[in-house]
């Protein structure tokens, strides 16, 4: 039976929406205190029964939006951009899980198409870090997604396939019912180019059916997974009606408050 949403926007399977903003790197430290600032003035409580919400800043900004979230008592959740795999090391310019967890990050992005494209990170190294992120007690949110030139040859099921079943397999079934899974076609990031409804449905869907392959339909039917390309306030309404969409990735959209705050309430729309 098809699954369907309830008129708050979330799945009847219990899936709560996350709406992360990854702001790459953009905003400095006071820049981004403005920007959560403001966004906690357009947001309401019930926004954030509706909701999760989580911002992903740079790492220089990290330490000020935890001290504001703390200090304000604003219910949006902190997360980082990216980590490394060790918790210590001689790694020069890179940043551990144990760093991040003494901020009290809650969601890390691991294998963000950027990561993979412009600095070459394997499915294997985005593991690894997926298994620190666990380990550190935080939610790894895990970005999979195809190149224009895959798509156009139709290696979208393979491409992503692989990364799932390498992110995935082997898992304890509840760290994988935890985890956050984020689908961005690659071809639609910072373009302008979305997928259709339609599309992003059809791929997310997949990726769902193969993590029920690996732990069963329970499990996958738990398992939050968000969409990520150019979504903006004119698309996010329709991308979350869709049966297996949980959530967005949100980027260029969410470094404007007044745009990420509709985006957020996309239920309103």
């Amino acid at each position: 039976m098809p699954q369907t949403k309830s008129d708050s926007g979330s799945p009847s399977t219990g899936r709560r929406p996350l709406i992360s903003g990854n702001w790459k790197m953009h905003h400095n430290h006071l820049e981004a205190i403005q920007v959560v600032q403001k966004l906690s003035y357009r947001l309401t409580s019930e926004d954030y029964e509706a909701v999760d919400v989580s911002v992903h800043p740079a790492f220089t900004a990290l330490r000020s939006i935890q001290l504001l979230i703390e200090d304000q008592r604003i219910p949006v959740a902190l997360g980082a951009q990216n980590c490394h795999w060790e918790s210590n090391g001689a790694f020069t310019g890179e940043i551990s899980v144990p760093m991040l967890a003494k901020l009290d990050v809650v969601y890390v992005i691991v294998g963000h198409s950027e990561r993979r494209e412009l600095f070459g990170e394997t499915d294997e190294e985005v593991r690894s870090k997926l298994e620190a992120v666990l380990a550190g007690g935080m939610t790894p949110i895990v970005c999979v997604g195809e190149t224009l030139e895959e798509r156009e040859s139709g290696a979208t099921d393979s491409k992503i396939t692989g990364q799932v079943e390498t992110a995935l397999s082997g898992l304890p079934a509840e760290q994988v019912a935890g985890l956050v899974v984020a689908y961005e076609p690659i071809w639609a990031i910072g373009t302008g180019r979305t997928a259709t409804p339609d599309d992003a449905q059809a791929t997310i869907g997949m990726i769902r059916k193969v993590a029920s392959g690996l732990v069963g339909d329970e499990v996958a039917g738990r398992i939050r997974i968000q969409y990520g390309g150019s979504v903006k306030p004119t698309n996010i309404a329709e991308l979350m009606a869709q049966p297996d969409i949980d959530g967005a990735l949100v980027g260029g959209a969410s470094l404007d408050p007044d745009d990420f705050a509709r985006i957020v309430q996309y239920r309103l729309a």
